[in-house]
């Protein structure tokens, strides 16, 4: 499959920054709310499949196969005009508001320690997952709700000759969430240790195999990959780091090190503050952090300032900032984030997502200031941090 010579420029820009060294420009990524973009489409006044990643020419877009545990169509509990209320295969029973950004997860058939050990989990190399349509529930239900998505390899078939394409698993932490809840999942962590440490090898398993597969389904047309999983909110983890030490940590460092076998860099999407573990993710071969959260206390200068090139920052701009509008104060920011890219190593991207609250134009603002000051060698100005 033939790629537009833009796209070796943009795969090459993305991995020199990643192997921290200077590429021609700092390259730009993000994930984006349906929400966003349908405002977007209307501030700039663009047509109706207008989209981001080829508007701005942005160098880096992720995919994701199907990763619910078990493979079967959303299971529809009531739909009207303003909601609809699915059941998916991660067993969870979610609610989705269409006037909302974000779904309400109400109930999980797996709500006891006994029901997770014994839950029995489908193929990680099924075709379904990565060669057939089908209802999954990262795809499905998040900002928007789509039943039946495409099929994940001719998604990224269509993608590659323009974009690098990262394929994407989540790990166990992220599996609790979605399929026993993070209350349950918080509380069992205190009252069966040992028992849910046992389950959480299974689904390490189950994820580090569902990594192998979809990289052998996509057969060389993956760039990269995307590792996601909460551990942490605003303050700290969400639970003690030893015992994310002794059971979440090796099956991330697994699955790095099989993407790394076959030449595939790693990014990991991590919400909260993480600083506890950080040297822990550098130690197990990390390639770049994602998003670090400026309202977690996060700043990507003071990380590069203190782990200089033994990780790439992806990310860190403060999206609570470009909700606001300000575009004095999000210049200066824009600016100033830049200091991380000395010597490569940073990709641009927002601290989350670009929400339905950020403006098109605001957007658009921050694109361009990243072109015109993100082109090497840097030139800062009255931003330039000594690093």
């Amino acid at each position: 499959m033939e790629r537009t010579t833009n796209c070796l420029a943009k795969l090459a820009r993305i991995n020199k920054a990643l192997h921290h060294e200077e590429p021609d420009r700092v390259p730009i990524s993000d994930f984006f709310w349906g929400g966003f973009i349908r405002r977007w489409r209307k501030e700039l006044g663009l047509p109706d499949n207008a989209n981001p990643y080829t508007y701005y020419d942005l160098d880096l877009i992720v995919t994701n196969p199907n990763l619910d545990p078990q493979i079967k169509p959303f299971e529809t509990i009531r739909e009207d005009a303003t909601e609809v209320v699915v059941k998916t295969g991660f067993g969870a029973t979610i609610r989705k508001k269409f006037d909302f950004p974000m779904p309400e997860f109400a109930a999980f058939d797996t709500d006891t320690i006994e029901k997770l050990e014994t839950f029995q989990f489908d193929d990680p190399s099924d075709c379904r997952r990565y060669f057939e349509g089908g209802d999954n529930q990262i795809a499905g239900v998040g900002d928007g709700f789509e039943r039946n998505s495409p099929p994940w390899i001719e998604t990224v078939k269509s993608l590659r000759p323009d974009i690098p394409v990262y394929g994407s698993v989540i790990e166990c932490s992220e599996c609790l969430t979605r399929m026993v809840g993070q209350a349950n999942s918080l509380l069992w962590i205190a009252m069966y240790p040992d028992e849910l440490g046992a389950c959480i090898n299974r689904i390490g398993q189950f994820y580090l195999d569902c990594t192998k597969a979809q990289i052998a389904a996509a057969d060389g047309l993956l760039d990269g990959f995307v590792i996601w999983g909460d551990v942490a909110y605003k303050q700290n983890m969400l639970f003690d780091p030893v015992y994310w030490r002794e059971y979440f940590k090796p099956w991330v460092k697994k699955m790095i090190e099989e993407c790394h076998r076959h030449n595939l860099p790693v990014i990991y999407h991590g919400c909260g503050n993480v600083k506890l573990i950080l040297e822990d993710f550098i130690e197990i071969g990390l390639d770049g952090y994602n998003p670090l959260e400026v309202k977690a206390g996060l700043d990507a200068v003071q990380l590069k300032k203190q782990y200089g090139d033994k990780l790439a920052y992806c990310g860190n701009n403060d999206i609570q900032l470009w909700e606001s509008g300000d575009l004095d104060l999000i210049r200066q920011e824009t600016i100033r984030k830049l200091n991380a890219a000395k010597h490569g190593g940073y990709i641009f991207m927002s601290d989350h997502s670009v929400s339905s609250n950020v403006s098109g134009k605001t957007y658009d603002y921050i694109v361009n200031l990243v072109r015109e000051y993100g082109k090497y060698p840097l030139k800062l100005e009255e931003f330039d941090v000594e690093m």
